[in-house]
């Protein structure tokens, strides 16, 4: 088993795997409940980790890699109603209408 991710936060850390389920790849939740124990372990060691089988290493830090870059494109106007959306957006925040591209 190898070691992908690890955050002070357990918020982050199901998020990475989410994102990882998302991607078809199983992982191991650890050290979920170590944070009690903080001061007599080493601060690194009580944060919540994910882990993997050996074989699924590369593919799931290229799957959280992927998740953390910043989306690439054009910001796009909705067609129905006009307004001016980043390229992370698929669909209109005001009027709920798909992008389409031109």
């Amino acid at each position: 088993m190898k070691r992908v991710f690890r955050a002070a936060s357990l918020l982050q850390v199901a998020h990475a795997r989410n994102i990882l389920t998302a991607a078809g790849i199983e992982s191991e939740l650890r050290n979920q409940y170590l944070a009690g124990a903080l001061g007599d372990l080493p601060m690194l060691e009580t944060w919540p980790q994910l882990w993997v089988e050996d074989a699924l290493e590369s593919a799931a830090l290229r799957a959280l890699e992927e998740a953390g870059r910043a989306p690439s494109g054009a910001p796009w106007t909705c067609g129905q109603c006009g307004e001016q959306l980043e390229p992370q957006f698929t669909t209109c925040w005001r009027c709920g209408a798909a992008f389409q591209s031109a």
